[in-house]
């Protein structure tokens, strides 16, 4: 493209303290939240008459870290299409060649809040057990792609008003595992796994305790596992769950299983007593949904040993999620990941530079007349097994007044700055 032409499609404005260079299609940029990846702006984009979020990449090269993730993410993000993953509808640079090239745009789908502040409103059972089964159906999506998240936390699950649920992230590279006596990190762990902590090998099923750990958020209304670090992290849990078997303490290095076998040793609690009755909704009439039930898929989930844990289709089948099992949402044809080795790779900052520089381009030849890939499906109002989504059920209350404030967060945050308003079908 001509120098001058592309240059008069872009316009710059200061954003907090960074500068937006976007396209011209994109206006009325309002910041909505900013984390460690970079940070997000809603927006309205003319040539698709809809609202979007654009997120600017905070100094993609500056690390092999970070390039790998930025690569990571475009990479999937092309690839996958799943109503319950946020969908791609963009990427673009300002910089007009790979000499230049130092910014990275991503449009996605706006959302309007983000799990963290779900977690705060008081669910009945169908809106609580529906949630949790859409984020089961977007983690078997990603697993059939051979993509094992590891990094599931509620700043990365966003949700609409009408109760649509999508996971915003990828997860950690592979490469991005650390042992337990290892530098700590500097973001959250408190939803991750045991083998994650203590740096084990690890299945499809790392991302169930994720989900558990939300999932008993949503019912106490507070973090269950709050570790300061990897060590208290792991401390936490074994004095909630109690301290695992010699079996599973085998299965550790040795550093680190000197390390948990000098620790006290913990009984631990019951699931009655971490979550009694009096923390759950009211029995649903029209579900069938209970509290025993609710307790009973925590207790399955909550499993130190990866080995003895529920799995994904299991927890879908089992009976507080199953009354809205739909087997087109659960058994979508997998995504066709184009790079095999995309876990393996390993690149000078220069080299991964230029991977990415090779994806936006490709991604702006393919966007020029539309999105880069099929939009997910909208959810919207649907009968299964008998069951009313909560979406169109018609206790939903009226939210034409809500905040359109959306919540985006970073991949690598706890918590974000944003001022999104309650969800209107979750009171």
């Amino acid at each position: 493209m001509n120098r001058n032409k592309r240059e008069k499609e872009y316009y710059s404005l200061d954003v907090g303290d960074s500068t937006f260079t976007v396209l011209k299609r994109y206006q009325t940029l309002r910041p909505i939240g900013s984390g460690a990846q970079g940070i997000v702006c809603s927006a309205y984009d003319h040539n698709l008459e809809r609202n979007v979020a654009i997120k600017k990449l905070s100094r993609p090269f500056q690390n092999q870290t970070h390039a790998k993730r930025a690569y990571r993410e475009l990479v999937l993000m092309k690839c996958v299409n799943h109503k319950n993953i946020i969908g791609l509808l963009n990427v673009f640079t300002p910089q007009k060649s790979l000499e230049e090239f130092q910014d990275v745009y991503i449009v996605m789908e706006l959302m309007d809040a983000n799990l963290c502040q779900v977690i705060q409103m008081e669910l009945d059972h169908e809106r609580l057990s529906y949630l949790l089964y859409q984020t089961l159906c977007g983690i078997k999506h990603l697993h059939s792609a051979g993509i094992i998240h590891r990094d599931l936390k509620p700043s990365n699950i966003v949700v609409k008003s009408d109760c649509t649920l999508k996971i915003l992230d990828f997860g950690l590279a592979r490469t991005a595992a650390t042992g337990l006596l290892m530098t700590p990190y500097v973001v959250t762990r408190y939803y991750r796994a045991p083998e994650v902590i203590l740096g084990m090998g690890y299945q499809a099923n790392v991302d169930v305790w994720s989900i558990g750990c939300i999932m008993a958020e949503m019912v106490r209304g507070s973090v269950l596992f709050p570790g300061t670090d990897h060590i208290d992290q792991w401390n936490k849990v074994i004095e909630q769950l109690g301290t695992p078997s010699q079996e599973f303490l085998m299965k550790l290095n040795q550093s680190v299983r000197t390390y948990v076998e000098n620790r006290p040793r913990y009984a631990g609690y019951t699931f009655e007593k971490l979550f009694p009755d009096v923390l759950f909704p009211a029995d649903s009439e029209h579900n069938k949904l209970k509290a025993s039930q609710a307790r009973d898929l925590l207790s399955k989930m909550l499993v130190i040993d990866a080995s003895k844990r529920i799995s994904v289709d299991e927890a879908l089948q089992h009976p507080y999620i199953n009354v809205w099992y739909d087997p087109a949402e659960v058994e979508a044809p997998p995504p066709l990941i184009t790079d095999k080795q995309l876990d393996e790779r390993e690149h000078t900052v220069e080299e991964w530079k230029e991977l990415i520089y090779k994806e936006v381009h490709d991604c702006e030849e393919r966007t020029k007349n539309g999105v880069i890939r099929g939009q997910p499906a909208s959810l919207g109002a649907a009968v299964i097994n008998g069951s009313q989504h909560p979406s169109s059920s018609s206790s939903v209350n009226d939210v034409s007044s809500m905040s359109t404030d959306p919540t985006l967060a970073s991949d690598t945050d706890s918590s974000l700055e944003t001022s999104a308003g309650p969800l209107g079908c979750c009171r």
